[in-house]
């Protein structure tokens, strides 16, 4: 059975598919639309491609419906991280870039490294992840419209407020659909209790991490975890000049990025763990920003831990004091 090497560009509202014929490609653009996802299968068929190794970039939200759509229907499908396509197209000196050529570069980087193959997230967490997507969307329009009422003329004033009340009805209304779709599913509450046991995460960053519970057991180590949120140390020098590494590298998911800074800057005040934990790196001469990034690292790594054991957060592993153990408890369960 021979296996085709698809190469697709995606976008918003389309994509280009670029399929390898040996040293040549056939192209077609579609919309990013089901019935774009049902033509591209339409035109794979004219060259008898039934089973291909997809390939595409993990460019926002825009990749997993077709994702999905390939894998169901019984194709291999891999994601990889943009910035791998652009270090290949680097070492390949490309000077042309449209969005065909991309389509093309995908697949002759999917043919030469032959990327692990995706699976789709499981459907429970496919909708809590679209929930919470939505949930940000409305909180980001109550933010701006707040930020509007404070130099809003008093004629628009009274509609922007009526606004703001609805926004916060909606998500209200949202917050609890949320709820209730983790206590409907007994994998996503058990992981929810565990990780709401280590003091200082909140339902928010719970939730974060719920909704990409799929993504993350796919890797190893808590290490990884960090790689995939941005949050490893990096360094930056050339030469005589030497830069202090900065504590992290954006190139991961900068959504949990967001969802771990505050519960990290509460930690680091006000768990006895993240405090010791920040004093010793104070006194090391770490500069507050890489402070907050390594309390960041070391919740991720802490929530990894008490994933992949099944028990809840224990303060004694830590080298806590019992004393201090029986106030973490008593201020978790009040």
């Amino acid at each position: 059975m021979t296996t085709w090497i698809l190469g697709i560009d995606i976008s918003k509202r389309k994509f280009d598919a670029a399929l390898s014929m040996g040293e040549k490609f056939k192209t077609k653009a579609f919309p990013n639309t089901p019935s774009g996802h049902r033509a591209l299968l339409e035109w794979l068929a004219r060259y008898d491609a039934d089973h291909v190794h997809a390939c595409m970039e993990a460019t926002g939200s825009y990749w997993e419906a077709l994702a999905t759509f390939l894998h169901d229907e019984g194709h291999r499908v891999s994601v990889v991280n943009p910035a791998q396509i652009h270090a290949f197209a680097k070492g390949l000196l490309t000077r042309t870039k449209t969005d065909r050529q991309d389509a093309r570069l995908i697949a002759r980087f999917c043919e030469a490294m032959k990327p692990g193959f995706w699976q789709p997230r499981p459907r429970e967490e496919r909708e809590l992840f679209a929930l919470i997507r939505r949930l940000d969307a409305l909180k980001g329009m109550r933010d701006q419209e707040r930020a509007r009422l404070q130099e809003a003329h008093e004629a628009v004033a009274d509609e922007i407020e009526g606004h703001i009340e609805g926004l916060e009805r909606a998500i209200r209304e949202l917050e609890a659909r949320i709820r209730d779709h983790i206590e409907r599913h007994p994998g996503l509450r058990d992981k929810r209790d565990l990780l709401a046991s280590i003091p200082g995460v909140g339902e928010t960053t719970v939730h974060q991490i719920l909704s990409r519970l799929s993504v993350l057991s796919l890797l190893g180590s808590a290490k990884q975890w960090a790689a995939y949120a941005g949050l490893s140390p990096g360094e930056r020098s050339s030469g005589q000049r030497q830069a202090a590494s900065s504590g992290m590298v954006r190139l991961g998911d900068a959504r949990l990025r967001k969802a771990l800074y505050f519960p990290a800057m509460v930690a680091k005040q006000h768990n006895p763990v993240f405090r010791r934990f920040a004093q010793r790196l104070r006194s090391n001469g770490k500069r507050p920003k890489q402070i907050v990034v390594a309390c960041m690292r070391k919740l991720l790594h802490i929530m990894y831990g008490v994933l992949k054991s099944g028990q809840c957060f224990d303060p004694s592993c830590y080298g806590m004091p019992a004393h201090t153990i029986s106030e973490m408890r008593v201020a978790r369960t009040s």
